[in-house]
């Protein structure tokens, strides 16, 4: 059974996340689906911010900031667990410099979050879609790095290879996903009427797909975990790569011309040979 460790950082994160938007949802919803002065005229599905700039705005803060100090503090926990040995070091400047880098994109982008969240769409419409650009960009920059870091990692640990690969596939393709929906949401977004619909519906998409990405690294995390059964991925590594004693062993030489056997007796039927 895994032990609470560090993997409970993304797990806090994801869970915080899909809840604050399951709630938001299905609050607007169970109102009877209002149209609110934010929204555009023809517009009747409400974005997320429309929802969060209303009643529900303490749980759109208190969501989002809780979201994203967990998903940033996995963030620093998979670098210090890598400079620690408890997994597979980085190996390099580039990949050192893309983990370091993961992580203030991920800040700028934690801010660019709790920013939106404080200065809703209502009162602040400017500044709330410069800080989604913001926390979009920062996360989307973020998951880049991780992928490149993770790429030249599985190059140089063929053994640990599968968890990298499977981790690495899932940030690509969040990235791939994620930019492919934003540019349709910012297209639709800039059209009026029924398009509005088709943004919202993109916007509610990405948010649910993010939190796919959070919950990736739980994947990272966990090969950190000791346990009796399992032994950290850094430990691991290190015990493979140290050598396995050699048993040697040594015959006595005699100092003669007759060579090592010299000195051997054989007895046959109690006579010497």
């Amino acid at each position: 059974m895994w032990v609470v460790s560090f993997w409970i950082f993304p797990v806090i994160s994801a869970c915080m996340w899909i809840a604050m938007l399951v709630a938001m949802l299905g609050h607007w919803a169970v109102v009877g689906s209002p149209i609110y002065s934010s929204m555009e005229p023809g517009q009747t599905i409400a974005y997320i911010s429309d929802v969060g700039a209303q009643e529900l705005k303490p749980l759109f803060i208190a969501g989002s900031v809780v979201t994203v100090v967990f998903l940033d503090l996995s963030f620093i926990a998979e670098r210090w667990l890598r400079h620690a040995g408890q997994l597979v070091p980085n190996k390099g400047v580039f990949d050192k410099a893309c983990a370091i880098g993961s992580i203030f994109f991920s800040i700028a982008g934690a801010l660019g979050l709790i920013l939106l969240s404080c200065f809703d769409t209502v009162r602040h419409p400017h500044k709330h879609v410069g800080f989604l650009v913001m926390f979009l960009v920062g996360y989307l920059i973020s998951a880049i790095l991780i992928c490149a870091e993770y790429l030249r990692l599985g190059i140089f640990y063929r053994s640990h290879h599968r968890v990298l690969f499977a981790s690495f596939v899932i940030k690509a393709f969040f990235v791939v996903v994620e930019i492919g929906l934003a540019i349709a949401f910012g297209v639709l977004g800039r059209e009026g009427g029924r398009k509005r619909n088709a943004a919202a519906v993109l916007e509610w998409v990405i948010a649910l797909i993010f939190t796919f990405y959070v919950l990736s690294f739980v994947v990272d995390l966990l090969p950190s975990v000791r346990t009796r059964r399992h032994v950290p991925q850094g430990e691991k590594r290190i015990n493979m790569a140290e050598p396995s004693p050699e048993l040697t062993h040594e015959e006595p030489l005699t100092m003669d011309s007759a060579g090592p056997n010299a000195n051997n007796v054989n007895y046959y039927r109690g006579q010497r040979m």
